[in-house]
């Protein structure tokens, strides 16, 4: 979306959620966007970390694996509610589209989420093959491992190459987990907030009885 939108000094503030966990070419094609569009990207990180080993020691290890709700709160819901809130955002344009599939493809040009935040979907009807095309035709910086094999890309460890007969946009996201279609930025912001305060104050209080 960013390359439909010019001249430059008209474009929405860029907000990039780094987990901590994207793999390199991830990094390399935010350093590529702001090369290519000579905009700034806004960086947010999971609260009070700057590597994955604060995150780990915050939140203990492959938390993903034993609390991927959580993990998605940390990593994405936080972050994002904290760049909004800086930036003072009041709506976000989103790439999501309908083609998709699982909870996406439903997906209506407009949304209001539970925070009153309004998310525009301009490519919400858009096929994968559209969105190809317009790449191509018009050298819009792309993640390189989608040449490798990969049909979308999130964090390393839950990220795959797919594999022949792999249907689906989104194929190799979260292999394994059954039912699983989104990363929690677009699920409840109230529900997931409440999860990840329970954890963490079970291991504060756990901490604290550690050291005691």
């Amino acid at each position: 979306m960013l390359s439909k939108i010019a001249p430059p000094e008209s474009r929405p503030p860029l907000i990039f959620l780094d987990t901590l966990y994207h793999f390199p070419e991830t990094y390399e094609l935010v350093d590529e966007v702001e090369k290519r569009y000579g905009v700034k990207v806004h960086v947010f990180k999971p609260e009070g970390c700057e590597t994955a080993e604060d995150f780990e020691k915050k939140w203990g290890a492959k938390l993903w694996e034993e609390y991927e709700d959580i993990y998605d709160y940390a990593v994405k819901v936080e972050p994002g509610r904290r760049a909004y809130d800086e930036l003072k955002v009041q709506s976000v344009i989103t790439g999501r589209r309908a083609s998709q599939g699982g909870e996406r493809a439903l997906l209506q040009p407009l949304e209001v989420d539970s925070t009153g935040l309004l998310k525009l979907n301009p490519l919400f009807a858009w096929t994968f093959a559209q969105v190809e095309q317009y790449i191509n035709e018009n050298t819009v910086p792309r993640n390189k491992l989608l040449d490798q094999g990969y049909k979308s890309v999130g964090d390393w460890h839950s990220t795959s190459k797919s594999g022949d007969g792999d249907a689906g946009e989104r194929a190799g996201r979260w292999a394994g987990k059954r039912g699983k279609t989104e990363c929690g930025l677009h699920k409840d912001y109230f529900e997931m907030r409440t999860k990840a305060k329970q954890l963490e104050s079970m291991k504060l209080e756990g901490d604290a009885i550690g050291q005691a």
